[in-house]
């Protein structure tokens, strides 16, 4: 009960494989056992499987165990006994290789996020070598399902050869593809890692927990053949591999017996991370309450507490949200065992042959089902047996409601959890670089803070101007104004101030110059008469220092006054130090066209994409190659940033860098909402969700937000509201509009949402919503008469593509994270 709770933060349920129904309604007195009897009885009769055994337990309790059927029906016919071992095919997976991984991952011997380039160095594939130990655990590794059955090759050593050149098909942690290939990796890292064969150490574990009839190789453990369930003939299991059988008629009929039936880990010699564990009902009952009790049985610890609940909490690995665990199956196509009444978070696995197995943490109940449904032919089919078998076990021991409900609403929150996190992976490997893959929260230091660690040394012995506003600060909240005035080694002599002002608070047309009241240092206006230093304020320092949080939007002025500021001191001959700050919505992803240089403006000061996925030094890298500008540019970088991630990940405190910009949200909105305010709307200004709602007096805001919910945006939906803006744009005037509401940050697009924005007005309200301003911060022409051709959204999608396409090609060379 114990680890159930700490389980409940991970796991829960779903309704999924549908009831199949064994007796009438009328039967009232008729027990789960005798239901599950009439499902066996009537698999074997109609030839779906020869035999099976099926054990259900509470905990220490059985609850059902039986043998139906035959073990054998070819070259003789024997009875199914209880004890028969069976070829649990890919249930070796969690019971032998995961059980050993985690053993070693709990002795300290590995950890869940090493590489396999570790163990593997000879692996010609260099991102193959960044896949974790977590990712071939949840088959999210990028590797196919199996090596070519077709080529001929037999031995460990020959594997290994194929492992060597063996490529990813995709990049780790972005796909759900059931790999044996992974699985094979994780039983050779065991045998690297302790020294023993994969059955070698796992057979010490299971041995630990009494299964004397569970192992690789069973007719070497002296287990006699007669107790093992045969599965089907050689031919038929070469088949395959993709050719005839080429031997003879006698050996191509011989019944596989105590030999593994799995192609790959039988040329491996029978020992496998894949396949190859043979077992029993018993055997596995042991383990079932090992794992249900935690790690412990009868008193012997075997694993953790923490070890289990690591191994069984859900892992997502589809953008559906389809879970793993660390070797176990929770909720994919592969689930139809766990029935229709065993809850979501509930877990277990499958195998090939006919085996399989499903435990509920709930109510401590579990499920194990073998059969050898290979056998004779290879025509057995069980899997809607050991689902209505599964079905009707969840109904010996039903957990108390209030207990299950709980379960499934922590499992309902995890998977949602990491159904973000998922995509937030997959996005970030669009980009083609795997090893931002895995996502984590990280402390980033930005430029001041660096420039502070190491004592001011670059800027020691020189006058600066100080170019920054309140978002200068360190880590600390202390601002660079004052970091670098009360620096002994270094001379701040003038500030310099763009739009909004030295302390962000202003919103008006222009700014004047003024005085800073806590150094008495003068503080010259970027945002005044004139928008670049004057040769005048230059010639008082030897340098300038740039230090202001940009928000990662083309028309956010930070940009343009960077500009300006590189090319006064370039005809000045001053450098510049760039004080590198992060960009918020990421370094990944791009958006929207290009500026037209034709077009370009203080609200466009580069031909970039709207959304650049640039730093503020990588900018004035690009600027200054691209312009000819001539600059000494001197960056500070960053560390701890990486490109795949948003500001909340960074560890820092948000400092508004404009009035109006509150929120990372408000932010990302900004790229596609911030497009539309030159017209005739309100975008939120004046209110306390600037950039959040959007709306005028002569809008049908539920009419506008029923349409663009209509359009299948991913990660928004649009809400109507009323609003009364209490400044800017129709102040005091009641408003009718939209709330847009950002469900999945990860799928949202923001200009891809502005631009359908646009486009419903311009369907919905022709005439009152004034369209002829909506360039001036596009500042790209071809939009515009994409946009006044009447064209679709996807036509706007093309044109983006290409655009990303090209910047993402220009951009390299002054990428300085990855």
């Amino acid at each position: 009960m114990k680890l159930l709770f700490r389980r409940l933060g991970f796991v829960a349920l779903q309704v999924g494989f549908a009831l199949i129904v064994c007796a009438s309604a009328s039967s009232q007195t008729s027990s789960p056992g005798n239901y599950i009897d009439q499902v066996l009885e009537k698999a074997v009769s109609g030839g779906k499987m020869s035999g099976a055994v099926v054990l259900i337990g509470q905990r220490d309790k059985v609850l059902y165990r039986k043998a139906v059927g035959d073990r054998s029906v070819q070259p003789s016919k024997e009875p199914m006994t209880i004890d028969t071992v069976f070829d649990l095919a890919s249930l070796t997976k969690p019971v032998a290789t995961a059980t050993s991984i985690i053993a070693l991952v709990e002795q300290g011997r590995l950890s869940l996020d090493d590489r396999i380039g570790k163990f593997f160095p000879e692996i010609e594939d260099e991102d193959a070598k960044r896949v974790t130990i977590r990712q071939l655990l949840t088959h999210t590794s990028g590797y196919r399902p199996d090596f070519d059955l077709g080529k001929q090759w037999a031995g460990r050593e020959s594997m290994l050869e194929e492992l060597k050149r063996e490529r990813l098909r995709h990049p780790p942690g972005t796909r759900f593809v059931y790999s044996d290939i992974g699985f094979i990796i994780l039983g050779e890292i065991v045998q690297r890692v302790s020294g023993q064969r994969l059955d070698q150490f796992s057979g010490r574990i299971l041995r630990e927990m009494g299964m004397s009839s569970t192992g690789f190789l069973p007719l070497g453990q002296g287990i006699p053949i007669e107790r093992v369930a045969p599965s089907e003939s050689v031919a038929g299991q070469q088949a395959y591999l993709g050719s005839a059988f080429r031997g003879t008629d006698q050996e191509g009929s011989r019944i596989l017996r105590g030999e593994v039936h799995d192609p790959t880990a039988n040329r491996m010699g029978g020992i496998a991370g894949h396949a190859g564990l043979f077992s029993t009902a018993d055997d596995l009952a042991k383990y079932c309450q090992m794992i249900l009790s935690g790690g412990e049985l009868n008193g012997t610890r075997v694993l953790s507490e923490s070890a289990v609940s690591t191994m069984t909490s859900p892992v997502v690995v589809s953008s559906d949200g389809s879970s793993r665990g660390l070797g176990w199956d929770i909720d994919t196509r592969f689930s139809g065992i766990r029935g229709a009444l065993f809850p979501k978070g509930s877990f277990g696995h499958t195998g090939f042959t006919g085996t399989g197995l499903w435990m509920d943490p709930v109510s401590g109940t579990y499920v194990i089902f073998l059969s050898s449904r290979l056998h004779p032919d290879g025509k057995g089919d069980i899997t809607d047996v050991r689902a209505a078998v599964s079905t009707i076990a969840a109904t010996f021991a039903e957990p108390p409601r209030g207990l299950r409900d709980q379960f499934e609403s922590a499992y309902a929150s995890r998977v949602a959890a990491g159904t973000l996190q998922f995509d937030s992976v997959r996005r970030a490997a669009s980009a083609n670089d795997v090893s931002r893959a895995k996502p984590h929260n990280s402390m980033v230091l930005t430029g001041i803070d660096v420039l502070e660690q190491d004592g001011f040394k670059p800027l020691e012995g020189l006058k600066v101007g100080l170019v920054t506003n309140q978002t200068g600060r360190n880590l600390k909240g202390t601002a660079t104004i004052d970091l670098l005035f009360q620096a002994e080694n270094v001379a701040l002599k003038v500030l310099f101030s763009p739009e909004h002002g030295i302390r962000g608070d202003l919103d008006q047309e222009r700014i004047a110059d003024s005085k800073d009241t806590a150094t008495g240092l003068p503080i010259f206006s970027l945002y005044g008469a004139t928008r670049r230093p004057s040769p005048e304020s230059l010639s008082q320092i030897d340098a300038l220092v740039f230090d202001i949080q940009d928000i990662g939007t083309r028309f956010y002025t930070y940009i343009s006054t960077l500009r300006y500021v590189l090319e006064e001191a370039a005809k000045a001959d001053k450098p510049v130090f760039v004080l590198d700050r992060p960009n918020p919505l990421n370094g990944i992803d791009l958006a929207g066209s290009f500026a037209d240089e034709s077009s370009l403006s203080f609200t466009a000061a580069h031909t970039i994409p709207v959304r650049h996925g640039m730093t503020v030094g990588e900018l004035a890298l690009m600027m200054n190659a691209e312009r000819l500008i001539g600059a000494d540019v001197r960056v500070i970088k960053m560390t701890g940033w990486t490109r795949r991630m948003w500001f909340d990940e960074t560890g820092r405190e948000w400092v508004n860098p404009s009035p109006n910009m509150r929120s990372l949200t408000q932010a990302l909105l900004y790229p596609g909402i911030g497009l539309l305010e030159t017209t005739n709307l309100s975008v939120g200004r004046g209110t306390d969700t600037p950039f959040e709602v959007v709306g005028a007096p002569w809008m049908d805001g539920r009419r506008v937000a029923s349409y663009l919910n209509s359009r299948d945006l991913e990660g928004v939906r649009f809400v109507p509201v009323s609003f009364t803006p209490r400044s800017s744009v129709f102040a005091g005037q009641l408003c009718s509009g939209f709330n847009v509401l950002i469900t999945r940050r990860d799928l949202f697009e923001p200009v891809r949402t502005g631009t359908a924005v646009a486009l419903a007005l311009h369907v919905l309200h022709p005439n009152e919503w004034d369209k002829s301003r909506y360039s001036v911060l596009l500042a790209n022409d071809s939009f515009l008469k994409l946009f006044e051709t009447g064209a679709e959204l996807g036509e706007f999608d093309s044109k983006w593509a290409e655009t990303r396409e090209k910047f993402l090609s220009r951009r390299i060379d002054f990428l300085l994270y990855k």
